[in-house]
C-alpha cells in the first residue's frame, strides 16, 4: 500500500521544472485527454492550486494539501491529510479545497466522494479536470473558464479575482511554452 502510496505521489507530482524544458506529465496528460481540457491549462492550474517547492527551482502540485479559511496546509502524506480534512469536517468547517486541484469539499462533495477518494491523486485532477470543462462549456473560452475555475460568478469581485488568477495561471503556462487560447 505504502509502496503505490509513494509511485502515485511520484507520478502526480513530476512536472515542471528548471530542467525539465516545461513538459506537463503524462498522467495530467492523459487525464486532459480524456476530459476534453488542454494539459498544459490542467496542469497550470494544478502549479497555482496546490503548487509547492520540492527543491530548489522545482515546483510541483501536491497532492495532500488543503486550504482551510484562505491558509494552505500540507502534509507529508495522504494519511495526515486524510485526518486533517476528516477533523475539520467533524467540526463543521467545510469550506476546504481539497488535493491537487484545490477542489473545494462544500461545493463539490457529491463529485468528491469520500475524504480519502478526495485525496485519490487521479480522481482529483479527474474531478477537477471536469469543473474546468463544465466552465469552458459555460463560457465557449478556455481563459474565461481559467478565471471561474477559482471565482464562478459575474460580481464585480469574482471578476477581479478571476482575472488575478488567470494571470497566476498564465505564469505557469509561460513556462510549459504555451498560452491558453
Amino acid at each position: 500500500m505504502v509502496r503505490n502510496i509513494s509511485l502515485a505521489v511520484l507520478l502526480c507530482c513530476r512536472g515542471v521544472s528548471a530542467d525539465s524544458a516545461g513538459t506537463v506529465p503524462w498522467g495530467y496528460a492523459a487525464v486532459a485527454e480524456a476530459n476534453g481540457v488542454p494539459a498544459d491549462v490542467l496542469y497550470a492550474i494544478a502549479l497555482t492550486e496546490s503548487g509547492h517547492t520540492v527543491a530548489p527551482g522545482r515546483l510541483r502540485p501536491w497532492p495532500w494539501t488543503l486550504n482551510v479559511r484562505g491558509r494552505s496546509e500540507r502534509f507529508a502524506t495522504r494519511a495526515e491529510a486524510h485526518a486533517a480534512l476528516i477533523r475539520y469536517l467533524e467540526e463543521g468547517i467545510t469550506l476546504i479545497d481539497v488535493g491537487l486541484m484545490q477542489v473545494n469539499w462544500h461545493h463539490h462533495q457529491h463529485r468528491l466522494g469520500t475524504p480519502w477518494e478526495a485525496l485519490e491523486p487521479y480522481h482529483n485532477i479527474r474531478v477537477g479536470s471536469r469543473i474546468l470543462l463544465e466552465e469552458y462549456r459555460r463560457t465557449g473560452n478556455w481563459h474565461e473558464a481559467i478565471g471561474r475555475y477559482h471565482a464562478p460568478g459575474r460580481t464585480p469581485q469574482r471578476l477581479r479575482r478571476a482575472e488575478q488568477y488567470r494571470q497566476r495561471v498564465g505564469k505557469h503556462l509561460a513556462t510549459l511554452g504555451e498560452e491558453a487560447s
